[in-house]
């Protein structure tokens, strides 16, 4: 499941922008927002996805279950 921003949590910081391997984060309204058609979880690039890792709000970026889960190619 690709991740998403918590909109009323997001400081708009920008610390996950620079982070994410996939360009998948972009700034709209003043807020970050992720795209997840882009948003790999981070499957493939590191351990943990980095959005989540140095977001310095708890539960800021957060799985999406609305959407399913990305499946590396193989």
């Amino acid at each position: 499941m690709p991740y998403k921003i918590v909109a009323s949590q997001c400081t708009s910081c920008s610390a996950c922008e620079a982070e994410c391997p996939n360009t998948a984060i972009a700034e709209k309204a003043g807020i970050f927002v992720i795209d997840p058609a882009k948003c790999t979880e981070c499957i493939g690039h590191y351990d943990s996805p980095q959005c989540a890792a140095v977001c310095p709000v708890d539960n800021t970026c957060v799985v999406d279950p609305a959407l399913p889960r990305h499946s590396a190619l193989t």
